[in-house]
């Protein structure tokens, strides 16, 4: 963990000055950002509608980005290369809480036995703070959308992000731990952790990959919508994790879809 979060401080503030350097000049810009989160976690039925409809939450968070076709300082443009007119580097700070709880057919209201109603009565939520960078490629020409009012510029983005959860897991039946309140699975230890769930915070290191498009609102504004995945590498953000050794359905790390809808302005 310590390797990985070493190689992401280096992204974040190497990659910036390095291309800088080799590219000579840019501008800036700043955003802000928001909306509904989806969180894949181990709370319901994989693959279930419902699950992915309920265990949705918010996101918001700001954004700052080099633009490498305009030289601040000058009032100009930069260089006409390739990179210039295609890429441009986001850094972001952004903040989801998201509610968690069981959905699908082990939890239905004709399932009636104990484990229905331990798994029924368990909820949970993750709150979690991002830091991170991502390097966005524009197809189309982004001196072309800067000069153009009402003009779309398409983008996907490939980066990674640190991050601060906070995991809670609780029962209305009573304390989790014991087996009058907690589903079997959840009272296997896992991990190094006595059981299957944990109220905890932690960081984690993750993966994050968008597309979207932005719209030219004016000569200094635009806005952005944009579909964010986000793997983290841990299976501990939702706050469960049942043994993967054991439960073999318990197959994969947390993730989260983002769809968000932000505001541009260029400084």
């Amino acid at each position: 963990m310590t390797k990985q979060i070493l190689f992401l401080l280096l992204i974040l503030f190497g990659l910036p000055s390095t291309t800088i350097a080799q590219f000579g000049g840019f501008s800036h810009e700043v955003g802000i950002i928001a909306g509904p989160i989806a969180f894949q976690s181990d709370y319901g039925q994989r693959s279930n509608l419902s699950t992915n409809a309920g265990n949705t939450g918010l996101g918001i968070g700001i954004i700052h980005y080099l633009n490498f076709s305009y030289k601040e300082d000058c009032n100009c443009y930069t260089p006409d290369t390739y990179f210039n007119d295609h890429f441009k580097f986001r850094t972001e700070l952004s903040y989801n809480k998201t509610e968690l709880q069981h959905f699908g057919q082990w939890v239905a209201q004709s399932k009636t036995t104990t484990g229905a109603q331990k798994l029924r009565a368990m909820t949970g939520s993750t709150a979690v703070t991002n830091l991170g960078v991502q390097l966005e490629y524009f197809p189309l020409s982004v001196r072309e959308f800067s000069a153009t009012t009402g003009r779309l510029a398409p983008f996907v983005s490939l980066g990674g992000q640190f991050s601060y959860y906070t995991a809670k897991a609780s029962s209305s039946l009573g304390p989790l731990g014991t087996p009058l309140t907690t589903f079997p699975k959840y009272l296997t230890p896992t991990d190094g952790r006595p059981y299957g769930f944990s109220t905890e915070g932690g960081t984690v290191l993750s993966v994050v990959s968008s597309v979207g498009t932005r719209y030219k609102l004016t000569t200094l504004s635009d806005l952005m919508i944009d579909l964010r995945g986000q793997y983290f590498f841990s299976n501990w953000v939702d706050g469960l994790n049942p043994n993967p050794a054991i439960y073999k359905e318990n197959k994969a790390n947390d993730w989260l879809v983002w769809f968000n809808v932000g505001y541009i302005y260029y400084l």
